[in-house]
């Protein structure tokens, strides 16, 4: 399964945008507003929304100031999260996100909303930086 969020404008250079991004600490405010749970681990951190199992997401690659992979650290249900960041000049940027799941066709099915719910938040809250 493939999804994609919108391409949206920051107002901040593509280095900025990276720097932020890849504090994994960053993503504990792109949340959506019914988080639960959110901690960090080394090169990880887990997340919890109400109503949804928990999820533990692992730095898997790193472009600077262009493209941050998150990765599941479980293998049962293996995924990435893309971020890419373009430079429009030197004060702003454009920020994509795509996330690809290998899942069957049930599950897909169910977590396809939800998902793209959670990309577009968290889009939004980029956008927001």
């Amino acid at each position: 399964m493939k999804l994609e969020s919108r391409k949206v404008g920051v107002s901040k250079s593509a280095s900025s945008v990276y720097t932020t991004l890849e504090n994994l600490a960053s993503y504990e405010g792109l949340m959506p507003e019914s988080i639960e749970k959110f901690e960090i681990d080394g090169d990880s951190f887990i997340f919890g929304l109400k109503g949804m199992p928990e999820i533990r997401l692992v730095l898997k690659e790193k472009t600077p100031s262009s493209k941050i992979v998150l990765g599941a650290a479980s293998s049962k249900m293996p995924f990435t999260l893309e971020v890419v960041i373009d430079e429009v000049n030197e004060q702003s940027s454009e920020v994509q996100m795509f996330f690809e799941g290998t899942f069957n066709p049930m599950v897909s099915m169910m977590v396809k909303k939800p998902l793209t719910k959670f990309i577009e938040t968290l889009i939004d809250n980029i956008e927001k930086l």
